[in-house]
């Protein structure tokens, strides 16, 4: 929590501006975007919110729900055709036409869910970006819509950004994980090279905070100590050093840099040691 993740998406969606640094979309650069090119840009990145429920209008039905993207990016299509758009749609996340005339509150969560899946899609983006996009819904129906938008994206050939706190989801579904603290991308890469050898100690401790289906498990000790520090006035070497158990003096004021341990592989701490697997992988990839 706080490590600029939901910034991030914003930033994406074009709904805050960045301070620094450059976000580049299939080769364009966003901040030269004109206004036509914007709105182009916003067919090609849909979005599904952390709160199905508080993100469907409680005035508008689900067919207006899911065709209102149309009407905003007129495409030239009769009413009929609209409305046939927003069927399809709705197929695709396995409901069906009934629904149509139907209101949010009408709805379960998972048929909430679903009804915003379907909105994202209707424009056929090739972008979607997910924030925490089960942690609202009961086990049973989480396991349902991950399903879902894992058959979506390999039918549809979609890219994915998602947003979680959810480590198990995240490695059912994505095939590359960047893991944040305090506004720093502290490790990334492949879902499941992170998991196999996390380097990062902040990357460890999620990892060893995640249940465990272990009768009798007892961890030895806390996975992280001391609290986070505050983001309007963080440490300025590593954001991490004031928790690290294994921080270094020169941790204290450089901030380290991300670097490469293997193809796919990159972590920002001076301390993480490179397993004898890395470093051949490293060496044969110079």
């Amino acid at each position: 929590t706080g490590s600029g993740k939901t910034t991030l998406a914003k930033l994406i969606f074009l709904l805050e501006e960045p301070t620094s640094g450059c976000i580049s979309f299939e080769g364009h650069k966003l901040k030269e975007f004109s206004r036509q090119k914007t709105m182009w840009y916003r067919t090609r990145v849909g979005a599904v919110f952390q709160d199905a429920g508080s993100s469907l209008d409680p005035r508008m039905r689900v067919r207006d729900i899911v065709s209102e993207p149309l009407k905003a990016h007129p495409r030239g299509l009769s009413r009929r055709d609209t409305k046939l758009k927003a069927e399809e749609a709705l197929q695709k996340v396995g409901l069906g036409a009934e629904i149509l005339g139907r209101y949010a509150h009408e709805l379960s969560g998972g048929q909430k869910q679903r009804v915003a899946i379907a909105r994202a899609l209707i424009l056929e983006p090739s972008l979607v970006i997910l924030d925490e996009p089960v942690s609202a819904l009961d086990v049973s129906i989480q396991a349902q819509i991950l399903n879902l938008l894992a058959d979506i994206r390999e039918v549809h050939g979609l890219t994915y950004l998602i947003i979680s706190h959810d480590l198990a989801m995240l490695y059912h579904l994505t095939t590359q994980i960047a893991v944040m603290y305090m506004g720093k991308i502290v490790e990334m890469g492949d879902t499941e090279e992170v998991f196999r050898e996390p380097l990062h100690p902040y990357t460890k401790a999620l990892f060893a905070a995640i249940p465990q289906p272990v009768p009798g498990r007892v961890k030895e000790a806390p996975a992280l100590l001391g609290e986070i520090s505050d983001p309007l006035n963080p440490p300025p070497g590593c954001r991490f050093f004031p928790r690290c158990s294994t921080r270094a003096d020169s941790c204290a004021d450089k901030v380290p840099p991300l670097r490469r341990v293997s193809n796919n592989h990159v972590v920002a701490c001076f301390g993480s040691e490179l397993s004898f697997e890395n470093m051949l992988r490293l060496m044969e990839s110079a």
